[in-house]
């Protein structure tokens, strides 16, 4: 076994280890009536019940597994939105 596969047995590594998980990031929701829904074109704007500046939360799933701020990556693409972890929550706790 060479160094490398060592190393990755070591800290735990198994074949599922590297398959990519989707993260979705909850930024606020927004409770229109259904007559508004409707009435919704392009250009229109759904106004959420968050500010800029309030914590999202970080799902996996359904399940919750994290909580952060809103921040502009600097020196990458213009406006690029990034989360940094605030809160990690206990995944080892029953949902």
């Amino acid at each position: 076994m060479d160094d490398q596969a060592e190393t990755a047995r070591a800290e735990g590594a198994t074949p599922f280890t590297s398959v990519p998980i989707e993260i979705t990031v909850s930024v606020g929701r927004a409770r229109p009536l259904v007559r508004d829904l409707l009435k919704l074109g392009e250009g229109s704007v759904l106004t959420l019940d968050k500010r800029l500046e309030d914590p999202v939360e970080l799902y996996v799933g359904d399940r919750l597994i994290g909580i952060g701020a809103l921040e502009v990556v600097e020196g990458g693409d213009n406006g690029q939105l990034a989360v940094r972890l605030t809160e990690v929550v206990d995944l080892k706790s029953p949902s």
